[in-house]
């Protein structure tokens, strides 16, 4: 069977909820209330999900410099890919479909993080949560009985970047602040210590990639909003702390640009050494 990749409905994920070869995860998170996402996937999930925290599971411990998220550790984090019955091995890798209620901001972090680990059988739930409830589809409050899986990763090293590269960039490098505009041009910082941008970065606010339903963009669409990287000879891509710009990154994806690469820091780590 051929599974789709990026963006799956939430008709086709209802379809596919007892194939053994699909994983749920829900990403639901609120930076503002670390605890919510679990607590709402306590009282509700779609059947089968497991939850994944954004602090716990999809970063590492913040450390003085390196963002407010850096990536999990890699064996760790494998560990508990292959907890949740993943496996990056043999004719049919697992799908795994991650969702949040974010408008993609949680659940393109782990999308990312598994095709940067070199698992690129991965789908975010178009719509999200909202989207699911939206469409009649069943809710569970059960936790999944344990899976064995067995996710050995295969990092790309090339799709990050540090903060001497982001420094260095060459002249055809577009650099991407997805970030709002306000935060963007140094007008408020809610939650980093100082406020502003890196010098040289154009704005994409990741919001602008879907409509307020939670629903992507029609690609066509896309392909307009990204048309002026169509030249760049490279792309790098940053937010706060490395989660929100995986949205640009998903819909840069979906708009058939190839995948830029992630500075995971962040202004949280770019401002950490000023």
């Amino acid at each position: 069977m051929t599974y789709p990749r990026n963006l799956v409905t939430a008709a086709w994920l209802a379809q596919h909820l007892d194939d053994p070869k699909v994983v749920v995860a829900d990403c639901r998170f609120a930076l503002a209330d670390p605890s919510q996402g679990a607590q709402q996937y306590t009282a509700g999930h779609i059947p089968g999900a497991w939850y994944l925290d954004l602090n716990q599971d999809l970063s590492s411990p913040v450390q003085r410099h390196g963002g407010r998220h850096p990536l999990p550790d890699r064996d760790t984090f494998s560990q508990r890919l292959t907890a949740l019955g993943i496996a990056s091995d043999g004719p049919e890798p697992t799908l795994v479909v991650a969702y949040d209620d974010s408008r993609f901001a949680f659940a393109s972090r782990l999308w990312w993080l598994l095709r940067y680990l070199g698992h690129d059988n991965v789908a975010v739930l178009d719509g999200g949560w909202s989207g699911w409830g939206q469409g009649g589809h069943p809710t569970s409050t059960e936790i999944p009985a344990p899976r064995t899986g067995n996710f050995v990763p295969a990092p790309r090293q090339d799709w990050i970047v540090d903060i001497e590269a982001v420094r260095d960039r060459q002249k055809g490098t577009v650099l991407i602040d997805s970030r709002s505009p306000d935060r963007y041009r140094g007008e408020v910082e809610p939650i980093d210590p100082v406020a502003g941008s890196i010098p040289g970065a154009v704005n994409y606010f990741w919001q602008d990639v879907s409509a307020e339903n939670g629903q992507m963009k029609p690609a066509d669409e896309l392909g307009q909003h990204w048309a002026d990287l169509n030249d760049a000879e490279e792309v790098i891509v940053y937010c706060g702390s490395g989660v929100t710009a995986c949205v640009n990154l998903l819909a840069q994806t979906v708009a058939g640009q190839p995948m830029a690469k992630l500075y995971p820091g962040g202004w949280s780590d770019w401002c950490s050494h000023l």
